[in-house]
C-alpha cells in the first residue's frame, strides 16, 4: 500500500485563493522564506509581492552601453523585453531569461539590469526560456528553439531546444541541443538528474548529470506522452515531480514510480482534442490558442512552493492578472535559495 502523501489529492476551483493584481504574465514566480514572491511581468521587471498583499514593480533599467553606442539600442531592448524564467543569483539578484530579447540578464533588487550573455560560441543563443542556479552555484539555461519566430516551433517534428550551463570564470557552453522545445528545468533532491520540460514532445525528459556539468543519457520519466503541452515543474520533498498542462489547463504530478496524477484539470475533453488535432496537423495558430485556457490561472505556466512550511503551492501563468495558490499535503523540496540570506 502506498504511503505517497499526495495519493487521492485533487483541488478544485473553490480550494483556490488569490494573491496580487494587475500582474502581466506572470509566467514564473519565486517565493522567499519571508513570504516575499517575486513574479516575472511583461512590463519588463519583476513584481514584488509581500505577504500581506502589498505589490511593487521593479522596472528594469538597463545600461545603454550594454547594447551598443546609442540609447536608442537600449530603447529598443526594452521595448521587445518579456521576463520569463526567473532564479535568484547567490547574492539575491533576479537571473532573467529573456524571451523577448533572447538573453540571459541579471537583476538588481532596485532594477539595475545587465546582459550576462547573448551568445553562445559566438552565435545567438536562441529563444532563452527558462534558467535554474543549483547548490555548486552553476546555472542552468533552456533554450526552446532557435527559431526567431517561435510559434513555428509548436509542431511534433521540430527539435532544436537546447541547454546551456553557465559557469562563473568559465563561461556558458551547450549541454544538449536535442530538446523538443525546451521549457522550465529542475534538479532532484541530490542534483543527479535534471529534469526538462519538452512542451511540444509532450513530456519530461531527464538528463544524468557529471561532475563536469555534462549531460547524458537521456530519457522521458513518466509518460511519453500527456497528450498536452507542458510548461513548468517543481519538486515537492517526497520526490514527486509536480508540472502544469498549458493551453488545456491544469496541474499534474509524476509519482517516483513514474505513474501520472492529475491534481487539477480546469479543461474539457473537447478543447483537448481540438489543440491536439491541430498540433499533430502543424495547424496551431495564435487564434487556436487564444481560444484555449481555464478560468483559474489561464495558460497555466508554474508551479512555485512557498509560505513557512513550503507547503503553499503558488500557479503562475500566462494570461492571469493575479497568482492562485492553494495548500498542497506534502512540503515542496527546498530551492537552492531557500535557507540563504541576501
Amino acid at each position: 500500500m502506498s504511503n505517497n502523501p499526495i495519493d487521492g489529492f485533487t483541488v478544485t476551483k473553490d480550494d483556490f485563493k488569490f494573491i496580487g493584481e494587475g500582474l502581466q504574465r506572470p509566467e514564473c514566480i519565486l517565493a522567499e522564506k519571508n513570504g516575499d514572491l517575486w513574479a516575472a511581468d511583461a512590463r519588463g521587471g519583476v513584481v514584488r509581492i509581500r505577504p500581506d498583499g502589498s505589490q511593487a514593480i521593479i522596472t528594469q533599467s538597463h545600461d545603454a552601453d550594454a547594447f551598443g553606442e546609442s540609447s536608442n539600442d537600449a530603447e529598443k531592448f526594452v521595448d521587445g523585453t518579456l521576463p520569463n524564467g526567473l532564479a535568484f543569483a547567490d547574492n539575491g539578484d533576479i537571473l532573467i531569461s529573456n524571451f523577448g530579447t533572447d538573453c540571459l540578464e541579471r537583476m538588481t533588487r532596485t532594477g539595475e539590469t545587465e546582459v550576462m550573455f547573448d551568445t553562445v560560441d559566438g552565435e545567438p543563443i536562441g529563444k532563452v526560456n527558462f534558467v535554474a542556479r543549483d547548490s555548486k552555484n552553476r546555472i542552468w539555461i533552456t533554450v526552446s528553439t532557435m527559431l526567431h519566430d517561435w510559434p513555428k516551433a509548436i509542431s511534433p517534428n521540430i527539435i532544436d531546444g537546447r541547454i546551456l550551463l553557465y559557469e562563473e570564470g568559465v563561461g556558458v557552453r551547450i549541454v544538449a541541443d536535442d530538446v523538443h522545445f525546451s521549457n522550465e528545468c529542475k534538479l532532484d533532491a541530490n542534483e543527479e538528474y535534471l529534469y526538462v520540460v519538452q512542451t511540444c514532445g509532450r513530456n519530461i525528459a531527464r538528463y544524468k548529470i557529471g561532475p563536469d556539468g555534462s549531460l547524458s543519457n537521456k530519457e522521458i520519466y513518466g509518460p511519453t506522452d500527456h497528450g498536452r503541452l507542458i510548461d513548468g515543474i517543481a519538486f515537492d520533498a517526497y520526490g514527486n515531480l509536480w508540472g502544469t498542462h498549458v493551453m488545456n489547463d491544469g496541474i499534474f504530478a509524476i509519482k517516483p514510480d513514474g505513474d501520472l496524477h492529475i491534481i487539477f484539470d480546469d479543461s474539457s475533453p473537447e478543447e483537448v482534442k481540438k489543440l491536439d488535432d491541430a498540433f499533430q496537423a502543424e495547424k496551431v495558430d495564435a487564434d487556436l490558442l487564444l481560444s484555449m485556457g481555464g478560468e483559474i490561472a489561464t495558460w497555466c505556466a508554474s508551479v512555485t512552493f512557498g509560505g513557512p512550511d513550503l507547503k503553499t503551492v503558488y500557479v503562475g501563468s500566462l494570461r492571469a492578472t493575479n497568482i492562485p495558490y492553494f495548500t498542497s499535503p506534502v512540503a515542496g523540496l527546498p530551492m537552492v535559495h531557500w535557507n540563504e540570506t541576501f
